[in-house]
């Protein structure tokens, strides 16, 4: 995984404490559409960082394989 979706999931991460927390008071709260748009982008990085190493490893084995 690259390092700026690395940083981007940890954001990901924080908004869905954000979600749960007020981070003024401590107090519980939930608030729906942070919450799941926290992990609407955590899937998304996970989807996108898997098919970019996917295509990374398919060109790899292509110029492997071509050599011969």
């Amino acid at each position: 995984m690259d390092k700026y979706l690395t940083v981007i999931l940890i954001f990901m991460i924080v908004t869905i404490a954000i979600a749960f927390f007020n981070p003024s008071t401590g107090e519980m709260r939930f608030i729906a559409p942070l919450f799941y748009g926290g992990i609407a982008g955590i899937i998304i990085i996970v989807v996108y960082s898997s098919y970019k190493e996917k295509k990374e490893r398919q060109k790899a084995n292509a110029k492997r394989r071509s050599r011969k």
